[in-house]
């Protein structure tokens, strides 16, 4: 897209419990701090998007996704999320960090839509991505095959859009994967299908696979309770 910025980003990934005490606070005070963490965000000029998970899971109540071209930058922001009252009320469960770097297997490169400024899709499912050490040891023609028939798959269904970020030496993961699309039934399709082809027996884990629904800062801090 012109006169967007898309060299290497950083991404974190940041999913939280709430204290239950929160529910107890003020209903003025609760709506006053969920001005304060949105202010927080937005003043920090770093690249953000909000999710709940409420409901969804028993280990996560919500999602703040961050982009940013430094780490320093996404633990200043955090720390001033900690700062806030809700920040008082709040405790990571699942913490990821990639970096997004050019496919050495897709023809033609796409531009990560989180970082282009695209529209975010109602959904985004989140999972941590781990292939076999055997697959690294395939030669490069192979695996490119394999991965051919993958990327044939994908495009089937346009409606899901892949964000693909790379944890190699930053994280315990290879790959950080998050599917956005407005259709759950869609990406159901799309992993069912994905199962039969021949990279999936170089899987070796994929999950949490966690189920994020859209919803700005203000609005997901209310539904907290």
């Amino acid at each position: 897209m012109e006169g967007i910025d898309v060299g290497q980003y950083f991404f974190n990934f940041s999913f939280f419990k709430i204290d239950s005490k929160w529910r107890w606070l003020a209903d003025l005070a609760k709506a006053e701090s969920a001005k304060e963490v949105d202010n927080v965000i937005r003043n920090s000029g770093i690249k953000f998007r909000s999710y709940s998970t409420l409901g969804l899971r028993d280990d996560a109540d919500f999602l703040f996704w961050f982009a940013a071209k430094s780490v320093e930058e996404i633990q200043d922001v955090i720390s001033k999320v900690y700062l806030t009252v809700f920040g008082k009320y709040i405790v990571p469960s699942h913490v990821y960090l990639s970096c997004t770097r050019p496919s050495i297997y897709a023809k033609k490169e796409k531009t990560i839509s989180f970082v282009s400024g695209n529209e975010p899709k109602k959904y985004v499912v989140v999972y941590p991505f781990i292939k076999t050490r055997e697959w690294y040891l395939l030669p490069r023609e192979q695996r490119q095959k394999m991965m051919d028939e993958h990327i044939n798959v994908s495009q089937k269904y346009p409606g899901v859009i892949l964000n693909t970020t790379y944890s190699f030496g930053i994280d315990d993961q290879d790959f950080m994967l998050a599917f956005e699309t407005d259709l759950l039934q869609d990406f159901q399709n799309l992993i069912i299908d994905l199962r039969e082809t021949k990279v999936s027996a170089y899987i070796q884990q994929d999950t949490p696979m966690i189920v994020c629904v859209k919803k700005d800062i203000i609005p997901l801090i209310t539904s907290l309770g």
